[in-house]
Parts: structure tokens; sequence; C-alpha cells
């Protein structure tokens, strides 16, 4: 009964923060490539 206790409870805080951090990681990166992408347009055009 603990062993499935710590199951759950390490599965809900470890991956919920993680997959949110991840998420936020992706979006800012995408974020920066895309600035980088209208950046280098604007400036060699």
């Amino acid at each position: 009964m603990s062993d499935m206790n710590q199951e759950d409870h390490t599965s809900d805080d470890d991956g919920n923060p993680k997959f949110g951090r991840l998420l936020a990681v992706l979006v800012g990166a995408v974020l920066v490539v895309v600035a980088v992408t209208f950046a280098s347009e604007a400036y060699f055009s």
C-alpha cells in the first residue's frame, strides 16, 4: 500500500511541473527561433 501511494505521489508531483516547464521551454525556444528568423530577414533584406 505504501509503495503504491509513493508511486502516485511521485507521478503527480514530479510529472506535472516537469511537463509544464518542458512546455514553457519549448514555447520559448520556438519564439526565439521565430524572432531570430524575422530579425535576420528584416536585417538582410
